[in-house]
């Protein structure tokens, strides 16, 4: 056992060797106070990083090696229970170190391995200042009263994660935090390691990362008067039942003056109550920034001990790997497993002490409070900007649902209650004008009456009616309306959460580089500076310290890499295999399309050869269903794996810094799934049914399949099933039930665990546990990507196909509801703590809603004139109807075919289906008939209705986008009051400082006052000194 294995045993009365003694009279000095907890597991701080007063230190420390030896160590229960009845009641399971009193700010996680069947008391590891090198020495000693120990089997791969794992921990107490290590836990295997900062480590990182903190200056909100006033007044009252019941959302009348903390203007801020100026998420925040920046460069690794030396590169890739960066790169590399702050508490129970996570888990994480507007405020006070910025947005998308849920459902209802009223589909179900159709298929098909098609053309006018283009004008609006909206609400964030001067710091960020690409820089640099040498020296023989030079290159990674950095040559494999991967998933996604579109006209034709008249009645609807069903589990399977692939191709590119990173992957990720969601849906809506041909002249998929067309009602009853279907799936299987049933399972699948094992287990494992034990059962946090992912693919089928699909709004808006809560409670109850990540924005998200909103507008308007029959119609009833009605409309889109005109091979097996022999069949399309010169030829119909859709589309696209910048332009960017109220603080901090900086000037100029007479009346002794003894002054001069 290592002479480093010490236990604090203040006021047990056990006989000490001489050698326990002075070991324990050298330890006292600097040891942390043996409180209620005082058997700690832990790590000695520096004494220049003390916040004790040296008395508080005095603890006797036994050296516990030497207790062993002599036979007199308790067991682990005895002990534990002579000193407390339950040492970790006053430590609040977890949330502090042993003493009770220094508040855990983050948690380091590592796996150990440790002799089974003895579970040893929980060790304190000493770091004194020391260098490594000499506590490895001193741990290789050999324990006082032992002989030469019997070594166990070397790990090599364990001994080098230790290694770093000890130098990274004493760069960090150099840095000034205060650690705890924890082994003696009840996951078997894994060991903690508590990091504590203390108070002049917090202001001087907060300091470094220029946070703003509020001051004691405080000022009145300019608030509104008059009308304004009354409204908001009368606004509140009706609101306040769907108002949180939290004390950050209430109203605020003043607000604390805040300004970048400095050590130097202390007097500024409020530093009445120190524990709580730095709340639980900024502290988490300071102790990360020291983590990434903590470097573990001269860490030793082993290099022999029967194994033999390493070969060079594996050496360098170790040197490489945790060589200038920090926690990033040993997570990585499995040195630490994880890394993490702490929940505040439990968030359900009867003796739960109240806290911030229970308070969002009552009034936002559950589902009884679905109704209410969210705490945002306390949301970012727990979970930092980032996150409150995602959850912010949300809600406003949420609530810009509400009124174009209303407009849709109005919409729908008019198209049910005009039905009836509409001639185009009257007269295709009226029998009296028993038009026969061609067959929709090859042989097995046979004619089919129009008036079979009755119920579909009734449903299409459900969403096929003129009502349906103001909506797709009101949509457009919209989303030019909530884009403004959003970026208002921002602003306002940004002013309440002090974030308007948020400019600098994330510069600084941005140029923050990861620790992947300093690793590749430092192979570049290393490989630079082995083909440097060797052009200038041309040596023909290594010398044999050649590898000692690499390593020392290798550590001095930090100058070569200074001057070196990738370049578009270094990054052009990673490019070129970004781009053939990204075509050939598109294709894969469109391969796969065209093998559901040969999966429903091959299933069209076996239905068709079916004797049940059911069967073959409803064979449009049940292919279009099955196949939908079928995209749909395509498009969910295939959105998991393009997930993957988008992370990894990230990857390999190696972006600089997170921030790069993150905008790559999001935009890899939206292109591939946004392809992925939608390419069924452009299929249907611009494609099927346009390149069909004609009857005696179809266009086949090889040779042998014939492509489908639309129902004669046109096929955006078929879109408005496609997109129904697939939007509905998606938000109930992918959003709401994997993020519900997934998390559920692995509950399940844990409790059969728990009951598989033996009682005394059972019974130690249903033992409260200590804090950082339950948050690392939980799971980590994986970034906003796949919920704001989520959020914008079903803002895509909102806007791009509304026209086919009014409904959509309102159901976007069921799921959001439900979807704000799930994702609550999976922050709250389900996931560790995230680290704080501060962000006036939501990013690259907002440039892509901005396009998607855009690309609406011309999608709809492609919808509105090819995919519906709206065009068609207006053409028939300003140019060909004869009594300005739009009776005869389904005759004039039918063009004549004569059956004998058939292909060979291609006529229906059987022609009397019908119960008379069909001459002359009818088909959707402008051609000319069989008994005119040109048969079959493009009519001059199909001209003036295809000039009247271009027609449509430019001065539809043009007029939308013209009245959504024009709203873009009227609603201002930021609230006039919010303008005016920085511009306050802004005027309010200048007098702030004059103020100071005039009483600086009193002060000195009340000193020097106070010195003058003084001055003065030397000045006159001195005077008359020199009149009595001029002789002196003269020698003197």
């Amino acid at each position: 056992m290592p002479e480093e294995c010490e236990i604090s045993l203040a006021g047990l009365s056990l006989p000490e060797a001489p050698a326990a003694q002075a070991a324990g009279a050298e330890a006292a000095e600097g040891a942390p106070p043996g409180g209620p907890c005082a058997p700690a597991v832990e790590m000695r701080v520096p004494e220049k990083y003390s916040t004790l007063p040296a008395e508080d230190r005095s603890v006797h420390i036994i050296n516990i090696c030497a207790i062993e030896d002599i036979g007199y160590l308790p067991s682990e229960g005895t002990l534990l229970n002579s000193l407390s009845v339950d040492p970790d009641a006053k430590c609040k399971y977890g949330l502090y170190f042993r003493d009770g009193k220094r508040k855990v700010d983050y948690i380091l996680v590592y796996h150990h391995k440790r002799p089974s069947g003895s579970r040893t008391l929980a060790r304190r590891v000493q770091h004194s200042d020391a260098p490594p090198a000499a506590r490895s020495v001193k741990q290789d000693q050999p324990l006082p009263g032992k002989g030469s120990p019997v070594e166990p089997p070397l790990d090599y791969q364990e001994d080098d994660k230790r290694f770093r794992r000890e130098e990274y921990e004493g760069n960090l107490l150099e840095a000034g935090l205060e650690l705890e290590h924890d082994e003696d836990t009840k996951i078997h295997g894994v060991g903690f390691v508590k990091i504590h900062a203390p108070w002049n480590v917090l202001c001087r990182e907060a300091e470094f990362l220029k946070l703003k903190m509020p001051t004691k200056k405080m000022y009145h909100i300019n608030e509104t008067r008059g009308l304004l006033k009354k409204i908001n007044s009368v606004l509140q009252k009706i609101t306040d039942p769907i108002q949180p019941r939290v004390a950050e959302h209430r109203p605020q009348t003043t607000k604390k003056l805040s300004y970048p903390f400095s050590r130097e203007k202390q007097h500024l801020f409020d530093l009445s109550d120190k524990d709580s100026f730095f709340d639980s998420k900024t502290r988490s925040t300071i102790v990360y920034e020291i983590l990434k920046r903590t470097t573990c460069t001269k860490a030793k690794y082993s290099m022999g001990r029967g194994e033999g030396r390493k070969k060079d590169s594996a050496l360098l890739s170790k040197r490489g790997k945790c060589g200038k960066y920090g926690i990033t790169s040993l997570l990585a590399n499995g040195v630490y497993s994880a890394a993490y702050p702490l929940h505040d508490g439990d968030y359900e129970g009867d003796n739960v002490e109240f806290n911030d996570r229970k308070l969002l888990y009552e009034e936002w994480a559950s589902y009884g409070v679905f109704y209410k507007y969210q705490p945002i405020d306390l949301v970012r006070k727990y979970f930092g900007e980032k996150i409150g910025l995602y959850f912010a947005w949300l809600g406003v998308y949420t609530q810009m649902l509400i009124p174009a849920s209303v407009v849709g459902v109005i919409v729908f209802l008019y198209g049910c209650v005009t039905v009836d009223d509409n001639i185009p589909s009257m007269e295709m179900c009226d029998q009296r004008y028993n038009i026969t159709m061609c067959p929709l298929c090859d042989k097995t098909c046979s004619y089919w009456k129009m008036s079979s098609a009755c119920a579909t053309a009734r449903a299409s006018h459900l969403f096929d009616n003129p009502a349906t283009v103001f909506f797709s004008v009101f949509m457009a609006l919209w989303a030019a309306t909530f884009m403004e909206h959003w970026k208002r609400k921002q602003m306002r964030l940004n002013y309440r959460w002090d974030l308007t001067g948020f400019e600098e710091e994330e510069e600084a960020v941005k140029d923050h580089p990861r620790a992947e690409y300093e690793a590749r820089v430092l192979e570049k640099s290393i490989r630079k500076e082995a083909k440097n040498k060797e052009k200038c020296h041309r040596v023909a023989e290594e010398s044999a310290n050649k590898w000692k030079q690499r390593v020392q290159t290798a550590m001095a990674g930090v100058k070569l890499t200074d001057k070196v950095k990738l370049t578009w040559r270094d990054r052009f494999p990673a490019y070129f295999t970004n781009l053939v991967s990204i075509i050939f998933m598109i294709a894969v996604t469109f391969a796969i399309v065209l093998g559901v579109v040969i999966y429903r006209i091959s299933m069209a034709a076996a239905l068709a050869m079916n004797s049940s008249p059911s069967v073959r009645s409803n064979i449009r609807v049940t292919v279009t269903a099955t196949a939908v069903i079928i995209n749909l589990v395509v498009i969910i399977l295939l959105d998991e794996v393009y997930g993957c692939i988008a992370r990894w191709l990230t990857k390999i590119e190696v972006p600089k810094t997170e921030k790069s990173f993150e905008e790559r992957l999001i935009f890899k990720a939206f292109l591939l799934k946004f392809v992925n969601s939608y390419t069924p849906i452009f299929y249907v809506a611009f494609f099927k049914g346009r390149f069909v041909g004609r009857p005696g002249d179809y266009v086949y998929i090889f040779r042998s399949f014939r492509m489908e067309e639309c129902a004669p009602g046109g096929c955006l009853m078929e879109l408005c099933i496609q997109l129904s279907i697939i939007m509905l799936g998606k938000q109930l299987i992918q959003n709401n039930l994997f993020e519900i049933g997934i998390p559920k399972m692995k509950k399940f699948i844990r409790y059969l665990k728990l009951k598989r094992r033996s009682p005394s287990d059972r019974e130690e494992y249903v033992k409260r546990k200590q804090r950082y034990e339950v948050d690392y059962t939980l799971e980590p946090f994986a970034g906003l990507t796949p919920e704001y992912m989520e959020m914008i693919i079903q803002f895509g089928f909102v806007t791009l196909f509304v026209a086919s699909f009014p409904l959509a709004p309102l159901f976007a808006l069921l799921n959001n509801i439900i979807e704000i809560r799930l994702d609550a409670k999976k922050f709250v109850t389900e996931l560790r703590r995230p680290v704080a990540v501060r962000a006036k924005d939501i990013g690259i998200w907002y440039n892509i809603l901005r396009g998607v909103g855009k690309l609406a507008v011309i999608i709809n308007a492609f919808v509105i004139s090819f995919t519906s029959d709206f065009i068609p119609r207006l053409v028939y009833l300003y140019m060909y109807s004869k009594d300005g009605t739009m009776h005869g409309f389904i005759n004039h889109t039918l063009s004549s075919f004569d059956v004998s005109d058939f292909q060979n091979g291609t006529a229906p097996n059987d022609p009397l289906d019908l119960g008379y022999e069909v001459q002359i069949c009818r088909y959707k399309d402008y051609r000319e008939p069989p008994w005119s010169e040109h048969k079959y030829d493009i009519s001059k119909d199909f001209w003036a209705v295809l000039a009247a859709r271009l027609a449509f589309v430019i001065v539809f696209q043009n007029l939308v986008m013209f009245m959504s910048d024009f709203v873009d332009w009227v609603i201002p960017d930021i609230p006039k009051d919010i303008s005016q109220q920085i511009h306050k603080e802004k005027v309010l901090m200048v007098e702030l400082f004059m103020r100071e900086e005039q009483g600086k000037q009193q002060l000195l100029d009340t000193w020097m006052d106070k010195g003058r007479p003084q001055d003065d009346t030397c000045n006159n002794h001195a005077a008359r000194a020199g009149q009595d003894s001029p002789t002196i002054s003269t020698g003197a001069l």
